[in-house]
């Protein structure tokens, strides 16, 4: 393997290994199914997204991730009506149209590394005040985990890392939980990756024991109203594993009418987010650009990060406070 080549692979790889082992994004809170199964059909809708992300755009080896995602709620074919306050008629939820389905797949290159997955998830929602939802997630997921040989110089045919299970591929499973509150004005959710630590047989001495560590997610956001359909919305995401010191993103977005957006985001990694998007019929579009803080910004051209969306129902069914589930 050339020199230089080597020394980028022994530095991404042990990055991916005891740090980044999932993907990365920006614009979580516009899809925070991305990070949490719970929120799958939590508001009604039924979406479509699709993200791209380029890290370090100009850096040899750089993460780089593709994501289709799609979620939604199994509405309640009837509804009960009863007599409210003031003699009112008003929709009484059922037990059914608490469902919500949703799956994901990804591609995500990280260094020489190439990471396939695919997410099943299912989610339950259920009314703990007069409008106030809690819902809970589980997604099903596995990994394809493979050494992209196109990236690699060999100058020793008989290398070792030619002949690891990396080469062909290797298949992890593993299983996601989350939990996540929603009302009108904030919303919280706490989710947990990689529950079961699966093992990948690599095949290679020195990675015998590589697990997929778990990884944490804390994040909430809440509404204040600045004028005439416009809000303001401060918001937060903690993430740690076991292997990862804590990243806080700590952010302010302005939204108006719901048809434009945007804000500025602060990584305790060592970055900045700006991010804007609006929305034009049911396609959502958004961008964000990471400028990092550290070293590494001297030789890229920043984070890119591409998202457009579908969104699918009225407005009048997204929220229980609507009185429709």
């Amino acid at each position: 393997m050339k020199k230089p080549a080597l020394i980028l692979y022994l530095f991404l790889l042990t990055n991916y290994i005891s740090g980044q082992q999932l993907p990365v994004y920006s614009q979580y809170l516009y899809n925070k199914f991305l990070i949490n199964p719970a929120v799958a059909g939590s508001d009604g809708y039924t979406s479509i997204n699709l993200t791209a992300r380029e890290q370090w755009v100009g850096y040899s080896g750089a993460p780089r991730t593709f994501s289709l995602s799609g979620q939604g709620r199994v509405l309640k074919k009837g509804f009960n009506i009863r007599q409210g306050k003031n003699n009112r008629s008003v929709f009484k939820p059922g037990t059914d149209g608490r469902i919500g389905l949703g799956g994901t797949l990804f591609s995500d290159k990280n260094g020489l590394i190439q990471r396939t997955g695919i997410q099943a998830s299912y989610a339950y929602h259920m009314w703990i005040q007069s409008n106030t939802q809690l819902s809970l997630g589980l997604s099903l997921n596995g990994y394809h985990l493979k050494l992209n040989e196109q990236e690699i110089a060999f100058e020793n045919p008989n290398d070792p890392l030619l002949y690891t299970d990396l080469r062909k591929g290797i298949f992890v499973p593993d299983l996601t939980f989350g939990a996540y509150l929603l009302n009108s004005r904030y919303n919280v959710g706490f989710s947990a990756d990689q529950l079961l630590e699966a093992t990948a047989k690599i095949g290679s001495t020195g990675y015998q024991n590589f697990k997929m560590k778990r990884q944490y997610y804390l994040f909430g956001s809440c509404d204040f109203e600045a004028g005439s359909n416009t809000v303001v919305q401060p918001s937060f995401l903690f993430q740690v594993s076991e292997q990862l010191k804590p990243i806080a993103d700590l952010g302010v977005s302005y939204l108006m009418n719901q048809d434009f957006w945007a804000g500025m985001t602060y990584r305790t990694s060592g970055a900045i987010i700006a991010n804007v998007g609006f929305r034009y019929d049911n396609l959502h579009f958004g961008y964000s650009f990471d400028f990092t803080l550290s070293e590494i910004q001297r030789v890229t051209y920043g984070t890119h990060e591409l998202s457009v969306a579908m969104k699918f129902g009225d407005s009048s069914r997204k929220y229980r406070w609507l009185d429709r589930y």
